[in-house]
């Protein structure tokens, strides 16, 4: 037979358990076992066996049915119970009471049970074996040795036989005297294995015991104290195997015979409830999801105890952020690119060559013609453009000049002037920008940082969704960059956040020797938290200088996560035509974990012609990426330029093989202030959009 075949013969077992039981098929409990076999099998079964798994319900309720009728079949179906707990809590009398016979010694002043022994009978033609066990001791430091034998030499004796379902026993008159059974539940876990708590049930006895009072003075809820009972002992379980997940069945019990009938003479409990039905039909429940999770091979793939978070990191992620990290081995090179293009340029003799110019008043401009307007306001943004160049390449000459004297100075050995030299003076960092805020008192002074002749630099982080009348200190920032010895130059930049729950912090190290006319070299550490775990990347580059315009650029990474390593390498090539364009092409992979991922991009970006002074600029960027036998293709671009006087804006999409993408759109203006109906113009729409919602749900309410 294949699996398939089995678990319809297991169902058609299941279906006339039920019959014998006379339980509807409508039960709660009988629905959640045929709905979660159900969902096992289907994803088990292939696609060609999608439409048998369908219809093999009614076929096995239709099946059970004849076999029950004719009776010719018989039922192949028995059920081993392990029981465990305390002294005392009616374990043997719970076995004679399911059995209506003596068939175990019952004490009600000592221990009945002094050895463990099988205990076999027939219930409405089933066979059940339960496997009587000495009871355990209360916890504490003197009963913990006996505990232990016990439950090693029980451990010993189903380990040839394991059972079928274990029932745990307590007393539910004494739950809420103070509970503290939770070493004895640790005990068991550490003894048996986390396994043993999926086929728990757990049993209160005295089930019809008399109430406890309620700050009221009168007896407590029934069903509210049996609820408060299991929640306690679910809660020490949940403890007990580091896993809040499981949720055990509960079976109430009344062995006293004393205890309510109904006309049938059955013993009910004061919710009315028959326990001893829903002692049968909680067992073969629970009997039959162990044999379908055997069957489906589910049983080894379901494991309990403290999440272990294996996830492992992505390597595609890995690979992209590899290839896009641009390491700055050199505090001054981004200063030096923008130096070579301001001092190929004539701006501060083309601006003193301009004539001088009349600034009008605002009533003059407002009596200007809208031309004439346009004009003027041209004609300053031209003057404007100049200036800020004249200023950079002036601010430019100055540190040339300052680095000449610096190189001489280290050619000369010459520290006599350096207890005359003047402490620069501190200078303040731009404003943070705060998120809006109905606070009559901006708070961006908290944020305000200086910079000085400190080696160290401490700035606030902010954190941008924070309440108002609130600091919004979300962690702080550490960065330095110095010199160690000539072209010698070292960085560390670190980032920490806390709160209440989360603490994660993020620094990069970095040394770098750069030639000035040859290669550069660079280590980089970066150390970042994810979760309660550390990664750890070091990479290293070394940049080349073939050509005055090519930049060639290899590096290699390894990356240490959770006992895992990765190793990448890359491949970069950097082109620049004229001080406008620049193209990069990058390849590289990424290894680890038996994984390989492949990748590269190619990136061309143009920038204005009023670059650095006005950041206008057009990037176009091509990725591809292999992994796991599937590539994908993507494309993006990202736009940023002035369309109009006063207006900013900002346009990036991106588009990829498996129809993913996005378009963002931003715009920002001064000026022009109607810009702002856009947005009213959505809320209206979507106010519109909701009420007719609403009505459409009001209508469909109205028919039914």
């Amino acid at each position: 037979m294949d699996t398939l075949a089995k678990i319809e013969d297991l169902q058609i077992t299941f279906f006339r358990l039920l019959q014998r039981l006379r339980q509807p098929q409508d039960n709660l409990l009988v629905a959640k076992v045929l709905y979660r076999m159900h969902l096992a099998t289907l994803i088990r079964a292939g696609e060609s066996d999608l439409k048998r798994v369908n219809l093999r319900n009614e076929r096995a309720k239709t099946i059970a049915r004849e076999r029950e009728v004719s009776g010719l079949q018989g039922l192949d179906f028995s059920i081993k119970i392990l029981v465990l707990g305390k002294t005392g809590d009616g374990k043997s009398a719970t076995i004679n009471s399911v059995f209506d016979q003596p068939k175990t010694e019952t004490s009600a002043f000592q221990p009945a049970t002094d050895c463990i022994r099988e205990v076999t009978g027939t219930v409405h033609g089933i066979k059940v074996t339960f496997i009587d066990t000495p009871g355990f001791l209360p916890p504490s430091t003197s009963t913990m040795r006996r505990n232990r034998k016990i439950m090693l030499s029980v451990k010993k004796f189903i380990r040839r036989s394991p059972p079928d379902v274990v029932l745990y026993f307590e007393l539910l008159d004494l739950l809420n005297m103070g509970y503290s059974d939770f070493p004895l539940l640790k005990l068991v876990t550490e003894a048996f294995g986390n396994a043993i708590w999926f086929n728990t049930i757990l049993v209160m006895t005295h089930s019809s015991s008399a109430l406890p009072e309620g700050p009221s003075g009168y007896p407590v809820n029934y069903e509210s104290y049996v609820n408060h009972c299991t929640d306690l002992v679910q809660q020490y379980i949940h403890q007990a195997v580091s896993d809040s997940r499981l949720e055990n069945p509960l079976l109430l019990v009344e062995n006293d015979p004393r205890c309510k009938r109904n006309f049938m003479g059955e013993s009910i409990l004061p919710n009315g409830q028959v326990w001893k039905s829903q002692f049968l039909l909680l067992c073969i429940c629970t009997k039959v999801l162990c044999d379908a999770n055997k069957l489906l091979e589910f049983k080894d793939s379901i494991e309990l105890g403290q999440l272990s978070n294996n996830q492992l990191p992505s390597l595609p992620h890995l690979l992209s952020t590899f290839l896009r990290h641009r390491s700055i081995s050199n505090p001054a090179e981004p200063e030096s690119e923008l130096d070579e293009i301001l001092l190929s340029e004539e701006a501060e003799e083309e601006y003193d060559q301009l004539p001088s110019i009349l600034i009008l008043t605002k009533s003059q401009f407002k009596n200007l013609a809208k031309s004439q307007k346009k004009a003027y306001l041209d004609e300053l943004e031209y003057r404007e453009t100049f200036y800020l160049k004249k200023q950079l390449k002036e601010e430019c000459l100055r540190r040339k000049e300052a680095k000449l004297s610096k190189e001489k100075s280290f050619e000369g050995n010459d520290d006599d002037d350096t207890d005359n030299k003047v402490a620069p003076e501190a200078v303040q960092l731009p404003d943070m920008a705060v998120p809006p805020s109905f606070d009559s008192d901006c708070p961006v002074h908290r944020y305000r940082c200086l910079v000085t002749n400190d080696l160290w630099l401490a700035r606030p982080v902010l954190d941008p969704h924070g309440w108002d009348h609130d600091v919004g200190f979300d962690g702080i920032n550490l960065e330095t960059a110095l010199e160690v010895k000539k072209n010698v130059f070292a960085s560390i930049a670190g980032q920490m956040n806390k709160d209440k729950r989360d603490f994660s912090i993020h620094s990069e190290c970095a040394v770098a020797y750069a030639d000035p006319v040859g290669p550069t070299y660079s280590l980089v550490l970066d150390v970042q938290s994810t979760g309660k775990d550390l990664m750890y990347n070091v990479h290293s580059n070394a940049k080349l200088r073939s050509l005055k315009h090519n930049f060639t650029d290899c590096g290699i990474s390894l990356t240490s996560f959770r006992n895992k390593y990765y190793v990448g390498a890359k491949l970069e090539d950097t082109i620049l035509v004229g001080k406008r364009m620049k193209f990069v092409v990058n390849t590289g992979l990424i290894e680890g974990s038996g994984q390989v991922a492949y990748g590269g991009n190619f990136e061309a970006s143009f920038r204005g012609s009023d670059y650095p002074v006005r950041d206008d600029h057009l990037s176009l960027t091509m990725t591809a990426l292999s992994f796991k036998k599937e590539t994908v293709l993507g494309g993006g671009f990202h736009s940023e330029f002035r369309p109009i006087q006063g207006m900013r804006l900002a346009i990036n999409g991106n588009i990829n093989s498996q129809k993913m993408g996005q378009v963002c759109v931003k715009m920002s203006s001064s000026d022009h202030v109607e810009i702002a109906m856009v947005a009213v113009f959505s809320i209206f729409k979507d106010l519109l959009r909701r009420k007719a919602t609403e009505n459409g749900d009001i209508e469909a309410s109205e028919g039914a």
